[in-house]
């Protein structure tokens, strides 16, 4: 039970906590607002004028590789470090990361999973997000305050990275299994990719389990039993290793996150998902019922 405990908390545990001014060294807020480009929002701004009261914020695009040619790509141990740090947060702290999505949650996850792949297991995801915050008649502010540095020490787990030749090379051996948590359309390659220069479609033998099918309605998680019926439904085996994948690594953190709820805390993120697998690989592993890839 502490494991469910520890990756989600409710908007009501999170609220006690901010009026009895818990929010500090101890334990930090973060919001890991980030949104496809075509959506036009602008996190930092919602971020400036609304947000939790005590709660900083977690930049996917800042704290990345850099030199990567794909979209935030996970950083450096040493950039994580530094980047965390300077948000007051040390090994000792308890993070709670939420967005401001319409969905309850989006980007949350990938923040969530950051924290544990450097080695940090004291983070959870509000359940519910901002949305679910307000919906509740908890307080938001646009006050902000600077953070003071902490010092945080950042060891990357390599083993729940997966990269191209992983996947390339499970096609054949099948070690893992491949959730895709990109929606249908997408999936089946019908519905367009939000980035240019990519067409939709899927990788041989992965499985489809959209990433917005593990919230309710309301945003919320959906409970762990439910959960187990999906990846069962789905023709995924928990007790076998999963790696998750998406178009660029966010919302595949919310396999990770409800198979974690599941009982299953090892599951793996390519990280340069199907923006990096369009690009390098060849037609015949580019599935379709649209465009597909040509030579």
């Amino acid at each position: 039970m502490a494991q469910q405990i520890r990756s989600l908390v409710s908007a009501k545990w999170l609220a006690d906590a901010v009026k009895n001014k818990l929010v500090g060294p101890s334990l930090r807020v973060l919001d890991t607002s980030w949104y496809l480009p075509k959506l036009k929002r602008n996190p930092y701004k919602e971020f400036k004028q609304r947000h939790i009261p005590g709660a900083y914020f977690f930049n996917i695009d800042q704290c990345c590789d850099k030199t990567s040619p794909l979209d935030h790509m996970l950083p450096s141990e040493s950039q994580f470090a530094e980047y965390v740090g300077n948000l007051g947060i040390s090994n000792s702290t308890h993070v709670v990361v939420y967005d401001a999505s319409d969905f309850g949650s989006f980007a949350a996850p990938r923040v969530w999973w950051m924290f544990r792949v450097f080695g940090h297991d004291a983070v959870s995801v509000l359940d519910g997000g901002l949305k679910n915050w307000t919906q509740e008649g908890h307080s938001i502010t646009s006050d902000r305050k600077k953070p003071e540095p902490c010092e945080f020490r950042a060891k990357l787990c390599r083993s729940w990275v997966k990269t191209y030749e992983d996947i390339l090379d499970n096609i054949e051996t099948k070690k893992f299994q491949v959730v895709d948590a990109r929606s249908e359309g997408r999936f089946k390659g019908i519905e367009p990719e939000p980035r240019d220069n990519t067409e939709p479609g899927h990788i041989p033998g992965s499985i489809n389990m959209p990433f917005y099918s593990f919230l309710t309605e309301a945003g919320l998680q959906k409970p762990p039993e439910e959960l187990q019926q999906m990846f069962r439904r789905a023709g995924i085996d928990l007790s076998r290793p999963i790696c998750a994948t998406c178009g660029s690594g966010v919302t595949a953190c919310h396999v990770a996150l409800a198979a974690f709820q599941c009982g299953q805390p090892d599951v793996t993120i390519y990280d340069g998902a199907w923006s990096e697998w369009y690009t390098r690989a060849l037609p015949e592993h580019v599935l379709s019922e649209g465009m597909g890839k040509h030579y």
